[in-house]
Protein backbone atom coordinates (compact mmCIF):
# COMPACT_ATOMS: atom_id res chain seq x y z
CA UNK A 1 0.00 0.00 0.00
CA UNK A 2 1.47 3.27 -0.90
CA UNK A 3 0.73 5.71 1.81
CA UNK A 4 1.14 8.78 -0.14
CA UNK A 5 -1.51 8.19 -2.83
CA UNK A 6 -3.79 5.49 -0.84
CA UNK A 7 -6.34 8.39 0.60
CA UNK A 8 -5.50 11.64 -0.76
CA UNK A 9 -5.32 13.58 -4.38
CA UNK A 10 -1.82 14.15 -4.79
CA UNK A 11 -0.42 17.81 -4.44
CA UNK A 12 -3.47 18.80 -2.54
CA UNK A 13 -4.41 19.44 0.97
CA UNK A 14 -7.18 17.21 2.72
CA UNK A 15 -10.58 19.05 3.04
CA UNK A 16 -9.58 19.56 6.51
CA UNK A 17 -10.74 22.93 8.68
CA UNK A 18 -6.96 23.53 8.62
CA UNK A 19 -6.44 23.71 5.05
CA UNK A 20 -9.88 25.73 4.73
CA UNK A 21 -8.32 28.07 7.27
CA UNK A 22 -4.71 28.79 6.71
CA UNK A 23 -3.05 31.33 4.80
CA UNK A 24 0.07 32.10 2.66
CA UNK A 25 -0.12 28.78 1.22
CA UNK A 26 2.33 29.51 -1.27
CA UNK A 27 3.03 26.96 -4.03
CA UNK A 28 6.98 25.58 -4.68
CA UNK A 29 7.75 24.30 -8.06
CA UNK A 30 8.73 20.77 -8.96
CA UNK A 31 12.51 19.84 -9.07
CA UNK A 32 13.06 19.10 -12.73
CA UNK A 33 16.97 19.34 -13.41
CA UNK A 34 19.27 17.60 -11.56
CA UNK A 35 21.23 19.89 -8.64
CA UNK A 36 23.89 19.55 -6.00
CA UNK A 37 23.34 20.85 -2.43
CA UNK A 38 25.17 21.04 1.09
CA UNK A 39 21.79 19.08 2.59
CA UNK A 40 19.00 17.13 1.01
CA UNK A 41 15.83 17.17 3.56
CA UNK A 42 13.07 14.85 2.69
CA UNK A 43 9.82 15.77 3.86
CA UNK A 44 8.39 18.89 4.44
CA UNK A 45 7.23 19.05 7.58
CA UNK A 46 7.89 19.95 11.06
CA UNK A 47 11.12 18.02 11.09
CA UNK A 48 12.34 18.72 7.80
CA UNK A 49 11.24 22.43 7.72
CA UNK A 50 12.85 23.13 11.39
CA UNK A 51 15.99 20.96 10.01
CA UNK A 52 15.80 23.07 6.80
CA UNK A 53 15.48 26.92 9.12
CA UNK A 54 18.53 25.99 11.69
CA UNK A 55 20.97 25.03 8.80
CA UNK A 56 20.33 27.54 6.14
CA UNK A 57 20.84 30.00 8.64
CA UNK A 58 23.91 28.65 9.53
CA UNK A 59 24.97 29.22 6.09
CA UNK A 60 24.07 25.81 4.34
CA UNK A 61 22.66 25.44 1.06
CA UNK A 62 19.46 23.49 1.87
CA UNK A 63 17.09 21.44 -0.54
CA UNK A 64 14.11 20.31 0.98
CA UNK A 65 11.98 18.25 -0.71
CA UNK A 66 8.35 17.46 -0.51
CA UNK A 67 6.12 14.62 -2.37
CA UNK A 68 2.96 16.73 -1.97
CA UNK A 69 2.23 20.10 -0.38
CA UNK A 70 4.73 21.92 2.76
CA UNK A 71 2.72 20.15 5.88
CA UNK A 72 0.89 17.85 3.64
CA UNK A 73 1.26 14.99 6.22
CA UNK A 74 0.72 14.83 10.15
CA UNK A 75 2.47 18.14 10.36
CA UNK A 76 -0.37 19.99 8.66
CA UNK A 77 -3.21 17.37 10.16
CA UNK A 78 -3.00 16.78 13.59
CA UNK A 79 -4.78 17.63 16.73
CA UNK A 80 -2.44 20.70 17.71
CA UNK A 81 -1.35 19.90 20.76
CA UNK A 82 2.01 20.91 22.25
CA UNK A 83 2.75 18.84 25.37
CA UNK A 84 5.36 18.94 27.85
CA UNK A 85 8.19 16.03 27.83
CA UNK A 86 7.94 12.98 25.94
CA UNK A 87 5.06 10.56 24.79
CA UNK A 88 5.78 8.35 27.64
CA UNK A 89 5.69 9.58 31.27
CA UNK A 90 9.02 10.97 33.86
CA UNK A 91 8.33 7.55 35.86
CA UNK A 92 8.52 5.55 33.35
CA UNK A 93 11.77 7.05 31.76
CA UNK A 94 13.22 6.57 34.56
CA UNK A 95 12.11 2.92 35.31
CA UNK A 96 13.25 2.15 31.51
CA UNK A 97 16.61 4.06 31.24
CA UNK A 98 17.56 5.31 34.60
CA UNK A 99 16.87 9.18 36.46
CA UNK A 100 19.80 10.90 34.62
CA UNK A 101 18.52 9.69 31.01
CA UNK A 102 14.80 10.35 31.74
CA UNK A 103 16.07 14.09 33.32
CA UNK A 104 17.86 14.71 29.83
CA UNK A 105 14.40 13.76 27.37
CA UNK A 106 12.23 15.95 30.27
CA UNK A 107 14.97 18.97 29.08
CA UNK A 108 14.55 18.36 25.42
CA UNK A 109 10.76 18.14 26.07
CA UNK A 110 11.26 21.83 27.78
CA UNK A 111 13.15 23.21 24.60
CA UNK A 112 10.68 21.53 22.53
CA UNK A 113 7.95 23.99 24.24
CA UNK A 114 10.15 27.05 24.03
CA UNK A 115 11.73 26.38 20.17
CA UNK A 116 8.20 26.91 19.00
CA UNK A 117 6.80 29.47 21.24
CA UNK A 118 10.32 31.13 20.36
CA UNK A 119 9.75 30.30 16.27
CA UNK A 120 6.47 31.81 16.29
CA UNK A 121 7.08 35.26 18.03
CA UNK A 122 10.31 34.74 15.82
CA UNK A 123 8.78 34.61 12.68
CA UNK A 124 5.46 36.45 13.78
CA UNK A 125 3.49 33.19 12.41
CA UNK A 126 -0.13 33.66 13.34
CA UNK A 127 -1.16 30.24 13.93
CA UNK A 128 -3.61 30.90 17.11
CA UNK A 129 -1.56 29.63 19.81
CA UNK A 130 -3.12 29.32 23.49
CA UNK A 131 -1.84 28.01 26.52
CA UNK A 132 -3.02 24.86 28.40
CA UNK A 133 -3.51 21.09 28.03
CA UNK A 134 -5.84 18.91 30.34
CA UNK A 135 -4.87 15.62 30.65
CA UNK A 136 -8.49 13.73 31.89
CA UNK A 137 -9.01 10.78 33.68
CA UNK A 138 -11.58 8.15 31.79
CA UNK A 139 -11.33 5.73 35.23
CA UNK A 140 -12.19 6.51 38.66
CA UNK A 141 -8.81 4.21 39.31
CA UNK A 142 -6.61 6.42 37.59
CA UNK A 143 -7.33 9.29 39.39
CA UNK A 144 -4.87 8.68 42.70
CA UNK A 145 -1.91 8.45 39.98
CA UNK A 146 -2.44 11.66 38.03
CA UNK A 147 -2.23 13.19 41.50
CA UNK A 148 0.95 11.57 42.54
CA UNK A 149 2.53 12.65 38.80
CA UNK A 150 1.69 15.74 39.53
CA UNK A 151 3.59 15.95 42.89
CA UNK A 152 6.91 14.12 41.37
CA UNK A 153 6.77 16.68 38.49
CA UNK A 154 6.58 19.53 40.96
CA UNK A 155 8.81 17.57 43.23
CA UNK A 156 11.60 16.16 41.22
CA UNK A 157 11.03 17.86 37.99
CA UNK A 158 10.81 21.40 39.44
CA UNK A 159 7.70 21.78 37.26
CA UNK A 160 5.24 24.12 38.25
CA UNK A 161 2.87 25.03 35.99
CA UNK A 162 1.00 21.90 36.25
CA UNK A 163 -1.66 21.13 38.96
CA UNK A 164 -3.89 18.11 39.79
CA UNK A 165 -8.00 18.87 39.03
CA UNK A 166 -10.28 16.30 41.07
CA UNK A 167 -13.73 15.69 39.34
CA UNK A 168 -15.67 18.78 40.14
CA UNK A 169 -12.47 20.87 39.10
CA UNK A 170 -12.61 18.86 35.61
CA UNK A 171 -16.30 18.97 35.54
CA UNK A 172 -16.25 22.84 36.09
CA UNK A 173 -13.31 23.46 33.25
CA UNK A 174 -14.94 21.06 30.88
CA UNK A 175 -18.62 20.31 30.24
CA UNK A 176 -18.73 16.38 30.63
CA UNK A 177 -19.53 13.66 32.97
CA UNK A 178 -16.93 11.25 31.40
CA UNK A 179 -13.94 11.94 33.58
CA UNK A 180 -13.31 11.78 37.14
CA UNK A 181 -9.79 14.08 37.58
CA UNK A 182 -6.76 14.69 35.76
CA UNK A 183 -4.15 17.55 35.48
CA UNK A 184 -3.97 20.81 33.95
CA UNK A 185 -0.41 22.03 32.02
CA UNK A 186 -0.43 25.73 31.53
CA UNK A 187 2.73 25.14 30.48
CA UNK A 188 1.83 22.90 27.22
CA UNK A 189 -0.55 24.69 24.57
CA UNK A 190 -2.08 24.13 21.29
CA UNK A 191 -2.01 25.62 17.99
CA UNK A 192 -3.20 25.78 14.24
CA UNK A 193 -1.24 22.95 13.32
CA UNK A 194 -0.76 23.56 9.23
CA UNK A 195 -0.34 27.41 9.76
CA UNK A 196 2.45 26.23 11.97
CA UNK A 197 4.33 24.54 9.18
CA UNK A 198 3.41 27.05 6.71
CA UNK A 199 5.07 29.56 8.74
CA UNK A 200 8.42 27.29 9.30
CA UNK A 201 8.22 26.90 5.72
CA UNK A 202 8.18 31.00 4.74
CA UNK A 203 10.97 31.15 7.73
CA UNK A 204 13.00 28.52 6.16
CA UNK A 205 12.58 30.08 2.33
CA UNK A 206 13.62 33.33 3.74
CA UNK A 207 16.83 32.04 5.35
CA UNK A 208 17.83 30.74 2.51
CA UNK A 209 16.24 27.05 1.90
CA UNK A 210 15.02 26.00 -1.40
CA UNK A 211 11.71 24.30 -1.67
CA UNK A 212 10.04 21.79 -3.98
CA UNK A 213 6.54 20.47 -3.68
CA UNK A 214 5.10 17.97 -6.09
CA UNK A 215 9.20 16.06 -5.83
CA UNK A 216 8.74 12.69 -4.89
CA UNK A 217 12.13 10.65 -3.88
CA UNK A 218 11.81 6.92 -5.13
CA UNK A 219 15.53 5.75 -4.16
CA UNK A 220 18.56 6.86 -2.08
CA UNK A 221 22.30 5.82 -3.13
CA UNK A 222 24.42 6.63 -0.48
CA UNK A 223 28.14 7.66 -0.93
CA UNK A 224 30.39 10.31 0.03
CA UNK A 225 28.10 12.50 -1.82
CA UNK A 226 24.38 10.96 -1.45
CA UNK A 227 22.63 10.38 -4.65
CA UNK A 228 18.73 11.47 -4.03
CA UNK A 229 16.43 9.84 -7.15
CA UNK A 230 13.28 11.95 -7.52
CA UNK A 231 11.18 11.08 -10.62
CA UNK A 232 12.24 14.06 -13.24
CA UNK A 233 15.38 14.50 -11.38
CA UNK A 234 18.63 14.04 -9.10
CA UNK A 235 20.26 15.54 -6.03
CA UNK A 236 23.42 14.99 -4.59
CA UNK A 237 24.53 16.22 -1.17
CA UNK A 238 27.07 14.98 1.00
CA UNK A 239 23.91 15.39 3.85
CA UNK A 240 20.78 13.64 3.76
CA UNK A 241 17.87 13.91 6.01
CA UNK A 242 14.93 11.64 6.28
CA UNK A 243 12.25 13.55 7.66
CA UNK A 244 9.16 11.68 6.31
CA UNK A 245 7.86 9.83 9.55
CA UNK A 246 4.70 7.67 8.58
CA UNK A 247 5.28 8.17 4.55
CA UNK A 248 8.55 6.51 4.59
CA UNK A 249 7.58 3.93 2.86
CA UNK A 250 10.54 2.03 1.36
CA UNK A 251 13.20 4.63 1.28
CA UNK A 252 15.06 2.70 4.17
CA UNK A 253 14.06 -0.46 5.80
CA UNK A 254 15.71 0.06 8.88
CA UNK A 255 14.06 3.05 10.04
CA UNK A 256 10.76 1.52 8.51
CA UNK A 257 11.40 -1.61 10.66
CA UNK A 258 11.11 0.79 13.56
CA UNK A 259 8.57 3.18 12.67
CA UNK A 260 5.25 2.26 11.45
CA UNK A 261 2.06 4.20 9.78
CA UNK A 262 -0.99 4.36 11.71
CA UNK A 263 -3.61 6.43 10.96
CA UNK A 264 -5.97 9.05 13.08
CA UNK A 265 -8.68 10.96 12.35
CA UNK A 266 -10.34 14.68 13.80
CA UNK A 267 -13.92 16.28 12.88
CA UNK A 268 -14.88 20.08 13.12
CA UNK A 269 -17.97 20.66 13.88
CA UNK A 270 -20.04 23.95 13.14
CA UNK A 271 -18.92 26.83 14.46
CA UNK A 272 -20.67 27.07 18.34
CA UNK A 273 -21.99 29.98 19.41
CA UNK A 274 -19.84 31.95 22.01
CA UNK A 275 -21.42 31.22 25.20
CA UNK A 276 -21.94 27.69 23.95
CA UNK A 277 -18.50 26.98 23.06
CA UNK A 278 -17.05 28.77 27.04
CA UNK A 279 -19.24 26.36 28.74
CA UNK A 280 -18.23 23.77 26.73
CA UNK A 281 -14.74 24.33 27.63
CA UNK A 282 -13.69 26.45 29.64
CA UNK A 283 -10.46 28.76 29.76
CA UNK A 284 -9.76 27.86 26.05
CA UNK A 285 -7.51 24.84 26.94
CA UNK A 286 -6.86 21.69 24.84
CA UNK A 287 -7.57 18.24 26.45
CA UNK A 288 -6.36 14.45 25.62
CA UNK A 289 -7.70 11.56 28.38
CA UNK A 290 -6.47 8.34 29.49
CA UNK A 291 -7.40 6.01 26.98
CA UNK A 292 -4.97 3.83 24.88
CA UNK A 293 -6.78 4.75 21.33
CA UNK A 294 -6.57 8.92 23.12
CA UNK A 295 -9.57 11.07 22.44
CA UNK A 296 -7.98 14.77 22.32
CA UNK A 297 -10.23 17.96 21.66
CA UNK A 298 -10.16 21.95 21.74
CA UNK A 299 -11.59 24.79 19.88
CA UNK A 300 -10.63 26.34 17.16
CA UNK A 301 -10.39 30.00 16.91
CA UNK A 302 -13.96 30.31 15.55
CA UNK A 303 -15.25 28.50 18.11
CA UNK A 304 -15.31 24.67 16.67
CA UNK A 305 -15.04 21.99 18.01
CA UNK A 306 -11.95 19.89 16.90
CA UNK A 307 -12.28 16.41 18.09
CA UNK A 308 -9.76 13.81 17.14
CA UNK A 309 -9.44 9.81 18.31
CA UNK A 310 -10.72 6.71 17.01
CA UNK A 311 -7.73 4.71 15.05
CA UNK A 312 -8.60 2.14 12.73
CA UNK A 313 -6.32 -0.73 11.55
CA UNK A 314 -5.75 -0.90 7.78
CA UNK A 315 -3.99 1.82 5.52
CA UNK A 316 -7.11 2.90 3.97
CA UNK A 317 -9.45 5.51 5.86
CA UNK A 318 -13.07 5.49 6.59
CA UNK A 319 -15.53 6.06 3.80
CA UNK A 320 -17.15 8.52 6.23
CA UNK A 321 -14.64 9.72 8.61
CA UNK A 322 -17.24 12.14 10.15
CA UNK A 323 -19.47 9.26 10.53
CA UNK A 324 -16.40 7.16 12.02
CA UNK A 325 -16.01 10.01 14.87
CA UNK A 326 -18.42 11.58 15.88
CA UNK A 327 -20.61 8.18 18.27
CA UNK A 328 -16.80 9.24 19.70
CA UNK A 329 -17.41 13.01 20.07
CA UNK A 330 -21.02 12.02 21.52
CA UNK A 331 -19.93 9.78 24.63
CA UNK A 332 -18.00 12.66 25.72
CA UNK A 333 -20.08 15.26 25.22
CA UNK A 334 -24.23 13.99 24.16
CA UNK A 335 -25.19 17.54 24.12
CA UNK A 336 -23.56 18.12 20.91
CA UNK A 337 -26.35 15.81 19.09
CA UNK A 338 -27.80 18.49 17.10
CA UNK A 339 -24.46 20.14 15.74
CA UNK A 340 -23.22 19.53 12.50
CA UNK A 341 -20.22 18.02 11.43
CA UNK A 342 -18.55 20.63 8.42
CA UNK A 343 -15.18 18.70 8.20
CA UNK A 344 -13.83 15.29 8.69
CA UNK A 345 -10.20 13.88 7.68
CA UNK A 346 -7.47 11.51 8.31
CA UNK A 347 -3.59 11.54 8.66
CA UNK A 348 -0.88 8.97 9.38
CA UNK A 349 1.34 9.29 11.65
CA UNK A 350 4.62 7.55 12.81
CA UNK A 351 4.29 5.18 15.73
CA UNK A 352 7.09 3.24 17.57
CA UNK A 353 6.69 0.35 19.53
CA UNK A 354 8.35 2.28 22.64
CA UNK A 355 6.52 5.71 21.86
CA UNK A 356 9.85 7.79 21.59
CA UNK A 357 11.13 9.04 19.09
CA UNK A 358 13.42 7.73 16.48
CA UNK A 359 16.49 8.79 15.42
CA UNK A 360 19.60 7.10 13.40
CA UNK A 361 22.15 7.55 11.95
CA UNK A 362 22.69 6.24 8.87
CA UNK A 363 25.20 5.65 6.21
CA UNK A 364 27.31 7.95 4.45
CA UNK A 365 25.94 10.98 6.64
CA UNK A 366 22.24 10.13 6.04
CA UNK A 367 20.24 10.68 9.18
CA UNK A 368 16.58 9.91 10.37
CA UNK A 369 14.23 11.48 12.59
CA UNK A 370 10.62 10.49 13.15
CA UNK A 371 8.35 7.90 15.25
CA UNK A 372 6.52 10.64 17.23
CA UNK A 373 3.83 8.38 18.13
CA UNK A 374 1.36 11.56 18.36
CA UNK A 375 3.80 13.75 20.17
CA UNK A 376 5.12 15.63 17.10
CA UNK A 377 4.56 19.36 17.51
CA UNK A 378 7.20 20.09 19.90
CA UNK A 379 9.11 17.15 19.29
CA UNK A 380 9.43 16.72 15.51
CA UNK A 381 10.07 20.28 15.42
CA UNK A 382 13.10 19.80 17.70
CA UNK A 383 14.23 17.07 16.18
CA UNK A 384 14.60 18.72 13.07
CA UNK A 385 16.75 21.21 14.94
CA UNK A 386 19.08 18.46 16.80
CA UNK A 387 19.47 16.50 13.01
CA UNK A 388 20.41 20.18 12.17
CA UNK A 389 23.35 20.14 15.00
CA UNK A 390 24.90 17.19 14.15
CA UNK A 391 25.53 18.00 10.59
CA UNK A 392 26.82 21.27 11.59
CA UNK A 393 29.02 18.94 13.99
CA UNK A 394 27.90 19.06 17.46
CA UNK A 395 25.98 15.70 18.60
CA UNK A 396 25.56 15.38 22.27
CA UNK A 397 22.17 16.15 21.76
CA UNK A 398 21.42 14.07 18.75
CA UNK A 399 22.86 11.39 20.40
CA UNK A 400 20.76 11.33 23.57
CA UNK A 401 18.03 10.38 21.47
CA UNK A 402 19.57 7.95 19.11
CA UNK A 403 20.97 6.04 21.98
CA UNK A 404 17.35 5.16 23.47
CA UNK A 405 16.72 1.36 22.11
CA UNK A 406 14.24 1.19 19.08
CA UNK A 407 12.82 -2.30 19.01
CA UNK A 408 12.00 -3.41 15.78
CA UNK A 409 7.89 -4.03 15.25
CA UNK A 410 7.73 -8.32 15.29
CA UNK A 411 6.78 -9.99 12.07
CA UNK A 412 8.83 -8.74 9.26
CA UNK A 413 7.49 -6.92 6.33
CA UNK A 414 4.36 -9.34 5.76
CA UNK A 415 3.16 -9.26 8.97
CA UNK A 416 4.12 -6.29 11.07
CA UNK A 417 0.69 -4.28 10.18
CA UNK A 418 -1.31 -7.40 10.95
CA UNK A 419 -0.11 -7.66 13.99
CA UNK A 420 -0.05 -3.94 15.23
CA UNK A 421 -3.38 -3.99 13.95
CA UNK A 422 -3.84 -6.35 16.75
CA UNK A 423 -2.25 -5.00 19.10
CA UNK A 424 -4.20 -1.71 18.76
CA UNK A 425 -7.93 -3.98 18.89
CA UNK A 426 -6.71 -5.06 22.00
CA UNK A 427 -5.60 -1.69 23.50
CA UNK A 428 -8.84 -0.29 21.91
CA UNK A 429 -10.76 -3.29 24.22
CA UNK A 430 -8.86 -2.82 27.14
CA UNK A 431 -10.55 1.27 26.88
CA UNK A 432 -14.22 -0.11 26.61
CA UNK A 433 -14.29 -2.92 28.86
Amino acid sequence: MDLLTANDQPGAYPDSYYAATASRMEAHAPLREDVTCDVCIIGAGYTGLSAGLYLADRGFDVLVLEAHRVGWGASGRNGGQLGSGQRVDQSDLEDRYGEKTAHQLWELGREAKSLVRDLIATHTMKCDYRPGILYADHRKRLVAESRAYVDKLQRDYGYGQIRFLDQQDLQETVETKAYFGGSLDTGAGHLHPLKFAIGLAAAAKQAGARIHEQTRVRTIEPSNTTRVICDQATVSAPHVLLACNGYLGDLDQSVSRRVMPLNNYIIATEPLAADRAQTLIRKNIAVADSRNVVNYFRLSADNRLLFGGGENYGYKFPKDIKSFIRPHMLSIFPQLADVAIDYGWGGTLGITVNRMPHLQRLEHGVLSASGYSGHGVGMATLSGKLAGELICGTATRFDILASIPAPEFPGGPRWRQPLLALAMWYYALRDRF
